[in-house]
């Protein structure tokens, strides 16, 4: 599967699935994403582009929303049943690096202004915010 595939996923455990119709993924790291929640015995339920949050663009300044890629809910090694949102991003859409261009860096600055409200929404609920890059997707060469 290509990093840029798109599609539609079926899981094998709908039950766990509790988003609204067929989850689409918008790369091949949202897909292997999809599988690892559909499979994990410890993720209890799952939800793609589950909700919406306001933000405001730094770019614009206007006020928009934000549409975080997953909402799981799993079974931690200590046994406690946490929730999280999941946003999957690479590390160069994350990160400002030295030499990056100025779009580069403001895409950067968008998904920061993005996470932000994202980290508060969570906490106020009850959630955590993470963002998995292929840093943490991939670790050890595990996908």
């Amino acid at each position: 599967m290509s990093r840029w595939a798109q599609g539609k996923f079926e899981p094998t455990n709908p039950q766990k699935y509790v988003g609204r119709g067929l989850p689409t993924y918008r790369s091949g790291w949202e897909w292997a994403f999809m599988r690892f929640c559909d499979t994990n015995e410890h993720v209890l339920q799952w939800a793609s582009e589950p909700l919406t949050i306001p933000y405001r663009n730094p770019l614009s300044g206007r006020q928009t929303v934000y549409v975080p890629d997953f909402l799981i809910t799993y079974r931690s090694r200590d046994n406690t049943v946490r929730a999280e949102l999941i946003e999957i991003k690479p590390k160069k859409q994350s990160v400002i690096e030295g030499r990056m261009s100025v779009r580069d860096r403001a895409t950067v600055a968008v998904n920061h202004a993005k996470w932000d409200a994202a980290t508060k929404w969570a906490r106020c609920n009850g959630l955590t915010f993470r963002i998995l890059t292929e840093d943490q997707m991939f670790k050890n060469g595990r996908g």
